[in-house]
């Protein structure tokens, strides 16, 4: 089945339930710790084991942290959630049952931004809706190893999680990536989750099912399970999409089910048939009174959040003209943009710090693969030495290996400058005498250009940058040469 072909004639409808580890230093229901990295079984106490008489205490900065998790996606919070049993049995799930809420969830409705033209952001964002945000608790893990053993580490049984689900708004695997970036950086940025896809604090299962474009009914879904990245995420959706079509194609029905996805063949595995939610017989937690969540402290966790993603992209193209695209990039995270608005204010030309940020600060972290919060660099560094490259002091080209520098082991740029012997040639006679030499040096060259070939002036400019080892202004060196040569 070609990619044409599903896009002509089907339509794919996705929607994500997306389960996010709340930042805290403790379990939902007891004071074990959440450090990740533990040994096995080293963070459980009678209460995440299910010893008997053992009682739940809720942890108020979760519910807290839920509650920004809400208001930073536009959700109603509402003034009266339940915590329900929902009964299931697996070995890394102690009690039998697992804590969550499934008829009064903590927050409903909302939604989240994605942009509808891939990555240059300079079209409309579409909202994709969501039903709801409820609060639960972590299962344990089960881990097989190679000689068909399964053992049990139950240290992530009771960390606080929060289930964000999205309507079926997403079509296609580019949107579903998209949504969960988006979404992602919404919890970062007001700090209610680090959201660190490689220890398991933001996982995704997505529902998916497919229909004949034009047609509003929905088709048979089925529930990919557990996908912790979010190329996983596209890849899975996109050969779930295809095996559907495939199935329907040749005469066969999609049947609800779990499915399991493999991404080292690309292949979708059926873990079970789909329960419903009469399966899981949920009731009320007869050991958790109702959760009630007084109005002040909905205003006061609304007046506390930062301001938000699409807030900040807006502000930055209108306050400091950049483009759609650029505004995205440096507001991918809020330290990040934080940083740039700072550099910025401190230079004065928001564009011009803009361009060394993209272009060689972030290159320079991903080179190490660090966040810049772990780096030594500084929005005060920065700003000098863009500065002293607008101010002729230092080349662009020389300046560039210098943030490197900045990044790993900080300093004053000034200084750099100088105990490296990198000051910018602006002799005007010694320039002069340079671009003698050269042209001297290369009668064909000038030949050439004379000839009416603009293309030997770049190489004549790269001689005259040799000799001055890149000190000289590029600009500087061109007019000189032209001027020299009659062009």
């Amino acid at each position: 089945m070609s990619k044409a072909s599903c896009n002509q004639d089907w339509e794919a409808v996705i929607g994500l339930e997306v389960h996010n580890q709340l930042a805290t230093d403790s379990k939902l229901f007891c004071g074990c710790s959440v450090a990740y990295g533990s040994e096995p079984n080293h963070h459980t106490c009678p209460v995440c084991l299910a010893l008997p008489g053992s009682l739940p205490v809720l942890n108020r900065r979760a519910v807290e942290n839920a509650i920004r998790a809400a208001l930073a996606t536009h959700c109603t919070v509402n003034e009266r959630s339940v915590f329900a049993r929902k009964n299931y049995f697996y070995p890394d799930l102690p009690k039998g049952y697992q804590i969550s809420q499934f008829e009064e969830p903590l927050a409903t409705g909302g939604w989240v931004e994605i942009p509808t033209d891939g990555e240059s952001g300079e079209g409309e964002a579409r909202r994709i809706r969501l039903t709801r945000i409820h609060m639960e608790e972590d299962a344990g893990k089960s881990i097989h190893d190679a000689a068909d053993v399964t053992r049990v580490d139950l240290n992530r049984t009771g960390v606080p999680l929060i289930e964000i689900v999205s309507e079926p708004d997403l079509r296609s695997p580019e949107e579903a990536g998209a949504y969960l970036r988006a979404l992602r950086e919404i919890l970062r940025y007001v700090e209610v989750s680090d959201a660190d896809l490689e220890k398991g604090q933001f996982r995704c299962d997505a529902n998916v099912s497919v229909r004949r474009r034009g047609e509003s009914e929905l088709g048979t879904r089925t529930e990919l399970k557990n996908l912790n990245s979010f190329r996983f995420v596209e890849d899975a959706v996109r050969a779930e999409i295809e095996r559907q079509i495939e199935v329907i194609e040749e005469g066969g029905e999609i049947r609800q089910a779990t499915l399991r996805y493999d991404p080292d063949r690309g292949r979708i595995h059926v873990m079970r048939l789909k329960e419903d939610a009469h399966d899981y017989r949920y009731f009320p937690d007869p050991d958790l009174i109702p959760l009630a969540i007084e109005a002040e402290a909905v205003r006061a966790a609304r007046e506390s959040l930062p301001e938000l993603p699409e807030d900040k992209r807006a502000r930055f193209q209108s306050e400091y003209g950049l483009s759609a695209y650029d505004a995205g990039q440096l507001t991918a995270s809020r330290g990040l943009a934080d940083f740039f608005e700072a550099a910025a204010r401190a230079h004065g030309a928001p564009k011009s710090v803009a361009n060394w940020v993209q272009r060689d600060v972030l290159a320079a972290l991903k080179e190490r693969e660090v966040e810049l919060e772990a780096t030594a660099i500084t929005p005060e560094a920065l700003s000098m030495l863009v500065k002293m490259v607008d101010d002729g002091r230092v080349t662009a080209r020389n300046a560039r290996p210098l943030v490197a520098v900045l990044v790993e082991t900080g300093g004053d740029p000034e200084a750099l400058v100088q105990e490296r012997g990198l000051e910018a040639v602006s002799d005007t006679g010694l320039l002069e005498s340079v671009a003698d030499e050269v042209i001297a040096a290369n009668p064909k060259a000038v030949d050439g250009f004379r000839g009416g070939d603009p293309k030997v002036l770049n190489f004549l400019m790269g001689q005259v940058m040799k000799k001055t080892q890149g000190k000289a202004d590029p600009g500087q060196v061109r007019e000189l040469l032209a001027r020299k040569l009659g062009g």
